[in-house]
């Protein structure tokens, strides 16, 4: 009975070294989950709780084995991958056939289980650029072979969740940082910049004067935690700030915090907006409330930082 009831406490996170997966991995270690991290290569991160295994997605029969012995309550796939701003320009049908193959596996796996929930993720692209606000009823619109992916990995899903009534949901998650998001992205390049005294660079991203919908990645994993243990299963779900944030804004704040002169002479020559989502329904739904924002994620990442770059000039 024992053996029974924490089998049930099983939990599978692909991309367990990613942001979300650590913060979501230490969620559910403080629960007394047992989280198993599926990853391509293993490292050296130790989280209570947490079994890495080293596996190929792609593989059906190893990811099918593996489910089948771990009989999980849920397993929620960060695995794919998650290309910035830049990479986004590059990427060709060989992304898209990967992670499309790497989703249709665990969707095909999952489809027959009738009591293991499957979380896949989706991306506020996959929707059309310039709208100012979408929600639930917006339509997706397919812009790169990224926003392909995660649009057909919908389909694919509602079209075996139909067939089979099975247990999943996209959660669509919006912009998000923290103290684990990968330097590629905006707000850990910023920080780089400022650090570097690089004004040339910086000035060119404050000309761009971008905004969207930022959150902190720990009230997202605290939405997606209550998405695991719900019992209803809705097929998509929006994660989101639903609040306008400006990079300008963050980029002030960080000049000043670094003690760097202000930006007066920074000209503004456009405006990058990208959309806002309503996350009112999954608050709802879930009774997940944000309790952070993105700047407390700013300030946690410049301490870092900053801690960072200390040690390394008291080892020299």
């Amino acid at each position: 009975m024992l053996k029974k009831k924490q089998r049930k406490k099983n939990i599978i996170i692909t991309g367990a070294y990613g942001q979300d997966g650590i913060i979501l991995s230490k969620l559910l270690s403080k629960k007394n989950y047992k989280i198993i991290g599926l990853v391509r290569h293993l490292k050296k991160i130790k989280i209570k709780n947490v079994k890495y295994v080293k596996l190929n997605l792609s593989n059906f029969s190893s990811i099918s084995k593996i489910i089948k012995n771990l009989n999980p309550q849920a397993l929620i796939h960060f695995g794919s991958d998650n290309p910035s701003f830049y990479e986004n320009k590059k990427l060709n049908k060989d992304f898209y056939i990967k992670n499309f193959k790497e989703a249709k596996n665990l969707i095909n796996i999952f489809a027959p289980l009738k009591k293991s929930k499957l979380i896949l993720i989706g991306s506020s692209q996959m929707y059309r650029s310039g709208k100012s606000k979408v929600n639930l009823r917006t339509k997706f619109t397919e812009t790169t072979p990224y926003t392909k992916f995660r649009i057909n990995t919908f389909n694919y899903m509602i079209y075996k969740k139909r067939k089979f009534n099975s247990n999943m949901t996209m959660a669509i998650l919006f912009n998000h940082d923290s103290i684990y998001r990968n330097k590629k992205f905006l707000i850990p390049r910023l920080i780089k910049l400022i650090r570097e005294r690089n004004l040339k660079e910086l000035q060119e991203i404050y000309n761009e004067n971008i905004s969207g919908d930022f959150s902190h990645a720990e009230d997202i994993c605290n939405g997606l935690f209550k998405l695991i243990k719900t019992k209803k299963n809705p097929d998509k779900l929006i994660f989101s700030s639903h609040k306008r944030t400006f990079i300008n804004d963050i980029i002030k704040y960080l000049l000043k915090a670094n003690k760097l002169n202000n930006i007066t002479n920074f000209k503004l020559t456009k405006r990058k907006s990208s959309s806002l989502g309503d996350s009112s329904f999954t608050q709802k739904l879930l009774n997940w409330k944000l309790k952070k924002n993105i700047f407390v994620a700013v300030k946690q990442l410049n301490k870092l930082h900053l801690t960072l770059c200390l040690k390394k000039i008291n080892r020299r």
